[in-house]
């Protein structure tokens, strides 16, 4: 009989997402209890969570949530954020003991606001300093590792399934008017703490059941720009990818889409519209390194927002549907069933269709 490791579940991964366009607070506890349905797409290897609008108190600093692996390099990655930041808190972050989470390293979080007089030597706004001291951190700094970094949201992971996971951080104790839940088979990279979804830089955060066979394509164009990926795990690239396109090139959600999941050129040649096909062509002859190819479905969560996007060949599943203001997203219809029995509108978005859902403006 082969053991667990040995056997290659290819379809494997669970995702699930809510997102209130009213803005109003959901409890974790909800995203949490989504995920037990689909257990067995998990193998307890990683499981995490990324809450908007948790932190309402510190909406306007930087959450920077991190594992250390011992004390010594916790004092000495405060010391170094000390130069670059205010810290205006930092402490544990809360978890309860239990049996299904073990050798847990020290998780903590720090609430902090870039220095003025640094951001002014160094010429940068204040996304790229935290994203330039995120990567600094996490390839130089070895034994700390930040998995957090955006305002009035943040992520919780582990190694485990995520239902004990969400026991884990206590997520019933938070309230956010958005969450995205993962739950993981790992097949090609290693399950440990940092590398269970979701991956996240700023306030981007991304889940996502599947595979990228075009990573190391992806990788190499995106860590010319400064990216480093560090995490052990073909997802991550894609939230530097939206970083990228989105950030630092000033493209759409839209357009970010039809870079990562591009129509064939067969389907672009088809467009009728001369403006829209143009725009495909641009987008694909300018970022041919960022087209993402190999089954996936991700969430990408967004302050304000959820975006959800398969493959152009939809080869995993992925499933969106309604009730009131609230959207609900999964890998399977049973997870949204458990967060809202009388979901409406029950759909399964085509390959390379965009779902976007923003919360109403000033809402939250």
């Amino acid at each position: 009989m082969k053991l667990e490791g040995q056997v290659r579940i290819p379809s494997g991964c669970a995702i699930a997402a809510v997102i209130s366009k009213e803005g109003k607070k959901m409890s974790g506890e909800m995203i949490t209890n989504a995920m037990k349905p689909m257990h067995d797409r998990s193998n307890g290897l990683g499981g995490g969570f990324a809450g908007y609008g948790i932190y309402p108190e510190y909406k306007d600093f930087y959450a920077l949530h991190m594992f250390f692996n011992d004390r010594d390099t916790r004092k000495r990655c405060e010391a170094f954020i000390k130069e670059r930041f205010e810290i205006v808190k930092g402490e544990l972050i809360p978890t309860r003991k239990i049996p299904a989470i073990t050798n847990e390293p020290i998780i903590w979080r720090y609430f902090v606001s870039p220095l003025k007089s640094v951001l002014a030597s160094m010429q940068l706004d204040e996304k790229e300093f935290v994203v330039r001291t995120v990567m600094k951190i996490n390839t130089e700094m070895k034994g700390a590792y930040v998995f957090s970094s955006g305002k009035n949201m943040g992520t919780f992971k582990a190694v485990g399934f995520p239902e004990d996971v969400g026991v884990f951080y206590k997520l019933e104790e938070y309230e956010g008017y958005s969450w995205t839940a993962h739950g993981r088979y790992p097949t090609n990279t290693p399950g440990w703490w940092g590398g269970a979804h979701p991956f996240t830089l700023l306030d981007w955060s991304i889940v996502h059941n599947g595979e990228i066979s075009s990573y190391d394509a992806n990788r190499r164009f995106i860590e010319m720009f400064g990216y480093k990926c560090t995490l052990q795990t073909d997802t991550e690239v894609i939230t530097y990818i939206m970083d990228y396109l989105i950030r630092v090139q000033g493209l759409t959600l839209e357009e970010a889409a039809d870079v990562v999941a591009a129509p064939f050129w067969s389907t672009i040649d088809a467009v009728k519209d001369p403006e829209v096909k143009a725009k495909l062509r641009y987008l694909r002859t300018v970022y041919p390194s960022l087209l993402v190819t190999g089954p996936f479905s991700i969430v990408l969560g967004y302050d304000g927002g959820l975006m959800a996007l398969n493959d152009r060949l939809k080869l995993r599943s992925m499933v969106v549907g309604e009730k009131d203001d609230k959207v609900y997203i999964a890998s399977e219809e049973a997870a949204i069933r458990v967060m809202e029995p009388n979901a409406e509108n029950i759909w399964a978005p085509s390959g390379g269709e965009p779902v976007i859902v923003n919360v109403k403006e000033g809402a939250y």
